[in-house]
C-alpha cells in the first residue's frame, strides 16, 4: 500500500530538500530528532509491548535509529541497539550519546520480535557487504515484525533495485517523501506497507504517486456527445477492440461506437458498430466532428492492413490512444512517428513493447520520462505502472493487482483511458484516472478473474470516485 498523491523525490532532490532546511536555521539534529520521534511513534504501535532490536549504521539513518531507541524505551518498551560500527562525527554521534540503554555488535545481536532497521538509508549504491546482508537477513527472518527507517537496507533509492535487502520487511517508515524505490522495481516486494512520515521539510516535486480520481456527476444540462464520443477501431482479434469498447462505456463515457470490419458479433446494444472496409473508410470516419478521442491498436493485428489503419489513425487531428499490436508496429520508429504527431497521444506499452520502441538509461521512471520527450503521453505499465508525460510530470501506481496479469486487461486500460480522454482531460491526468480505476476494479474483481469480469466491475470503482 502506497500513501496516495504522495511526492516522490530521488536521493538527490531529498538531500537537496533537507539543504534548504537547514539554510532556514533548523539543526540537523533537530531534523532527526523530528525523524526518530515519527518513526517511533509508528514502531510503538505495530511492537504491541514485545521486546525489540534496533539496528543502527554509523551514518545518518544510524542517527535516527539511535532516537527511535530512546523513545522506543521511554515508552516502557525493552530495547536493545545493535551497531554496525561507530557512529560518525556529528548528528549521529550525538544521538548515539544521548541512548542510554544496552548496546551490542550487529554481529552478536539476538533475534528478538520486533526489529527497527536503520543500518542503511537512501545513500546506499553498492551492495551491502555480504556478512552485514547475512546477519540482516537472519535477523529478519527470525523477527515476527520488521519495520524499516526510510529505505530498508541495501535498496538502490533510485531505481528500486535490490542491492542486499532482506526480504520479509513488514513496513517502511519514508520520511518527508517518498523515494523511487518505495514503488519501482524490487521494492514493490522488499517495503512492504509503506507509511509516509511529516518531518517539517517542504516538498516540491512533479513526481507522485497516483491518488484516487475526482470524477463529476453529470449535470442537468448533460447529453450523450458532452460526456465524450470515444471510437474504438476494431482489428483482426475483435475480442480486444470489443473489451476496450465495453471498458469505455463502463467508465463514463457518453457513447462509444466501435469501427471494424463486421458490424456483427456479441456486443452491448448500446454499442454503436460502424462497418469499415479500408484505411480511407477508417480516415473518413475518425475526422468526424463528433468524436473526442480514438482508440486504436487493441486486437488490431500486423499485416499491411492493420499498418494502413495505423497510419489513418496517426494522421487524424484527434486525441489518440495507441496499445497492443499498434505500438509492436511502431517499433523502434516510435519516438520519431510519435514526435512527428501533432495532436496529443497517449501509448501504454508493457515492458516488454516499452523496450523494443525506446532505447533509454536509469530507472523506470528515467526511461519513461526519455519517451515522454517525444511528445506522447506514455503509460508505462506493470507493477510498477509509470505514467509520464512531456512536462515531466510523472505518476506511480504501485502494487496493483497481480492478477491483472492476464490476457485482455491491457484492452480494458486502454478504453478506460479513452473514456477519460473524452471526458477532458490532457497529459497524466487521465491516464492516472484510468489507470487507478483500471487497479480498483481489478481489486473488487478479486482474485482469478478475467478481463470481462474486470469491466463488470468498473462502474463501482467509478461510484468511489464521486
Amino acid at each position: 500500500m502506497i500513501p496516495p498523491g504522495a511526492p516522490i523525490l530521488t536521493a538527490d532532490a531529498m538531500r537537496a530538500a533537507e539543504e534548504a532546511v537547514f539554510a532556514r536555521g533548523v539543526s540537523q539534529d533537530e531534523l532527526m530528532e523530528r525523524a526518530g520521534a515519527a518513526v517511533a511513534r509508528e514502531a510503538v504501535r505495530f511492537a504491541m509491548g514485545r521486546s525489540v532490536l534496533v539496528l543502527a549504521g554509523p551514518g545518518n539513518n544510524g542517527g535516527d535509529a539511535y532516537v527511535v531507541a530512546r523513545h522506543l524505551r521511554e515508552a516502557g518498551l525493552d530495547v536493545l541497539v545493535a551497531a554496525s560500527g561507530a557512529p560518525k562525527q556529528g548528528a549521529a554521534e550525538r544521538m548515539h550519546a544521548r541512548w542510554k540503554g544496552p548496546t551490542t555488535s550487529l554481529y552478536g545481536a539476538p533475534v528478538r520480535p520486533v526489529v527497527i532497521d536503520g543500518l542503511f538509508g537512501i545513500g546506499v549504491t553498492r551492495s551491502l557487504e555480504r556478512s552485514i546482508a547475512a546477519v540482516l537477513s537472519e535477523l529478519v527472518r527470525g523477527a515476527e515484525f520488521t519495520l524499516a527507517i526510510d529505505l530498508p537496507s541495501g535498496m538502490d533509492t533510485d531505481s528500486g533495485d535490490e542491492l542486499g535487502a532482506p526480504r520479509g520487511v513488514n513496513a517502511t517508515v519514508a520520511l518527508g517523501a517518498l523515494k523511487p524505490a518505495h514503488v519501482l522495481g524490487d521494492g514493490l516486494s522488499r517495503c512492504g506497507h509503506v507509511l509516509l512520515a511529516d518531518i517539517g521539510i517542504p516538498v516540491e516535486s512533479a513526481w507522485r504517486s497516483v491518488a484516487r480520481p475526482q470524477m463529476e456527476t453529470p449535470g442537468p444540462r448533460t447529453h450523450k456527445y458532452s460526456r465524450g464520443l470515444v471510437a474504438v477501431v476494431e482489428g483482426a482479434m475483435p475480442g480486444a477492440g470489443r473489451l476496450a469498447a465495453r471498458a469505455a462505456m463502463a467508465s463514463g463515457a457518453g457513447y462509444v461506437m466501435l469501427a471494424g470490419p463486421d458490424p456483427a458479433g456479441p456486443a452491448p446494444d448500446a454499442l454503436v458498430r460502424r462497418t469499415i472496409d479500408d484505411a480511407d473508410d477508417l480516415a473518413d470516419f475518425l475526422a468526424g466532428d463528433r468524436i473526442d478521442a480514438v482508440v486504436l491498436g487493441p486486437g488490431l493485428g500486423r499485416d499491411r492492413r492493420a499498418e494502413a489503419f495505423l497510419r489513418a489513425g496517426l494522421a487524424v487531428d484527434k486525441p489518440l490512444v495507441l496499445d497492443g499490436d499498434a505500438l509492436s508496429l511502431l517499433g523502434t520508429s516510435a519516438a520519431a512517428t510519435l514526435a512527428a504527431r501533432e495532436a496529443p497521444v497517449w501509448i501504454t506499452p508493457h515492458g516488454g513493447e516499452f523496450d523494443r520502441m525506446f532505447a533509454g538509461t536509469g530507472s523506470k521512471i528515467d526511461r519513461t520520462l526519455q519517451a515522454a520527450a517525444s511528445g506522447a503521453t506514455v503509460v508505462h505499465k506493470g507493477g510498477d505502472t509509470v505514467i509520464a508525460g512531456p512536462d515531466g510530470r510523472v505518476r506511480v501506481l504501485a502494487g496493483a493487482s497481480p492478477w491483472l496479469s492476464t490476457a485482455g486487461t491491457g484492452d480494458v486500460l486502454a478504453g478506460l483511458l479513452g473514456a477519460q480522454i473524452g471526458q477532458g482531460g490532457s497529459g497524466v491526468d487521465p491516464a492516472a484516472a484510468a489507470v487507478w480505476l483500471h487497479g480498483r476494479a481489478a481489486q473488487l474483481a478479486g482474485p482469478a478473474f478475467f478481463a470481462d469480469q474486470l469491466v463488470a466491475q468498473l462502474p463501482e470503482a467509478c461510484s468511489e470516485c464521486l
